[in-house]
């Protein structure tokens, strides 16, 4: 007999392990290093047996959250990356300043027209051309964010050619004569990953990601970008600058 659909739609209960002890991490009640609890501790815990738990285990090292050490236990890889929230959101910057190595990688760079959302954001008219420049970003080899950066293609001819050069947003806009520019505002809402998104991020189908959208603006209050980003949830921490509150 077939499940029904409510049985069906039930999380699994190793899943909902995994997302407790990655939660755990988050929150940095485990920092990187310490010791998680024995399979025995977590199975007695949880009311399941040793396999439930060490499937859960082997999801989270998947993710790179954790990983194992013969006779010594399961140990956390990885804490969350703060990653501040401001007027001037810089990537490498805020990578940087926390002791970790920052890197992107183009998924794809192409030219077409806006949609609705897209134009409205950065002042065009429906359907104008813009640039999109589609990424992953990562820190220390690890990725922690999808994003799709949008650009008005008039006033920026050669954007695409400065991203692929550069594969930077601010140096390929400081080539395109835009020196400076400032986030005009930022929305936060929480999401579940996709089939897509989880395999450029490396987590599961269904975990919790973080998705903003911002508008950049130039010295003279132009927009410039129309960026969405979706962080994992358990690697970066998005904070917010009291000077920019």
């Amino acid at each position: 007999m077939p499940p029904s659909p409510s049985q069906s739609s039930r999380t699994a209960v190793w899943k909902s392990i995994a997302i407790s002890r990655t939660d755990d991490i988050a929150q940095g009640r485990y920092s990187t290093g310490h010791k998680l609890p024995s399979e025995a501790q977590l199975s007695a815990r949880f009311g399941v047996n040793r396999h439930t738990v060490r499937r859960a285990l082997s999801d989270m090292s998947d993710q790179g959250l954790v990983h194992a050490r013969r006779g010594a236990g399961v140990f956390v890889a990885a804490a969350p990356t703060d990653y501040p929230i401001g007027k001037r959101v810089r990537f490498h910057q805020n990578i940087s300043r926390g002791g970790q190595t920052p890197a992107k990688r183009i998924l794809a760079l192409e030219t077409r027209a806006a949609d609705k959302t897209e134009a409205e954001a950065l002042e065009l008219d429906p359907g104008a051309q813009v640039h999109v420049y589609d990424g992953l970003s990562l820190a220390d080899d690890q990725p922690i964010a999808l994003f799709q950066s949008v650009f008005p293609a008039i006033p920026l001819p050669q954007m695409l050619t400065a991203l692929e050069d550069m594969q930077s947003v601010t140096a390929a806009l400081k080539a395109c004569g835009i020196a400076d520019y400032t986030r005009l505002e930022t929305r936060i809402t929480a999401k579940q990953a996709t089939a897509t998104q989880a395999l450029h991020l490396r987590i599961s189908e269904g975990a919790p990601i973080l998705r903003t959208t911002g508008v950049n603006v130039d010295p003279d209050g132009r927009p410039v970008e129309f960026g969405r980003t979706w962080f994992a949830g358990d690697r970066v921490t998005l904070t917010i600058d009291g000077q920019d509150v």
